[in-house]
């Protein structure tokens, strides 16, 4: 690993999609961000994820989807501004959606990590391009009845994360970091 990807690697953070402003990378420069976060791990090249890609109309309808959804669920103003707000206030979105496949010598589970791995990797990507990005969920990632209507979720798939990009505004205060000390174990 040269100095710089090491320097990068330990002084990355994740950048509040909520301080980001436009543009978002635009598709030509967003393909190399793609092609570089999907070089992850994926025992047995199952590719047990996919990537759907949302810019202004797509959030815009993801938006409308997330209040319809929670007005169905109770109208709870707090519900309605999670299920908009992280769209509305988006100019790229990318969610990552984990899709299993049956593969006997690879669990579910190493499927499960590739795709979060995925996540991390377009986070890392975006952040090494010059972008802000943040790795998002919140309820609307986790109700059945949205990511069906928003996302063509099948039965057997669900949102791993939302990965936000857009143009930095102002530096990001970082947040504290884990002690090796207190997590780390020397066997």
């Amino acid at each position: 690993m040269t100095q710089d990807a090491f320097t990068f690697l330990a002084t990355r953070q994740s950048y509040p999609s909520k301080a980001m402003q436009g543009p978002a990378p635009d598709r030509a420069a967003l393909e190399p961000i793609l092609r570089a976060a999907l070089r992850v791990p994926d025992h047995g090249n199952l590719q047990p994820w996919r990537l759907v890609v949302g810019y202004r109309p797509a959030l815009a309808r993801w938006a409308d989807l997330g209040e319809a959804r929670a007005r169905e669920l109770g109208d709870d103003p707090l519900r309605i501004e999670k299920g908009r707000g992280q769209f509305d206030r988006s100019h790229c979105a990318i969610v990552v959606i984990a899709a299993p496949k049956p593969a006997e010598k690879v669990p579910e589970i190493e499927q499960t990590l590739s795709a979060g791995a995925l996540c991390a990797g377009l986070v890392n990507a975006a952040t090494a391009a010059g972008w802000g990005a943040q790795w998002l969920t919140g309820w609307v990632s986790h109700d059945r009845p949205f990511i069906t209507r928003a996302f063509g979720c099948a039965p057997q798939e669900w949102v791993a994360g939302i990965i936000h990009i857009g143009t930095r505004a102002a530096p990001a205060p970082d947040r504290p970091r884990p002690d090796p000390a207190q997590t780390v174990t020397w066997a």
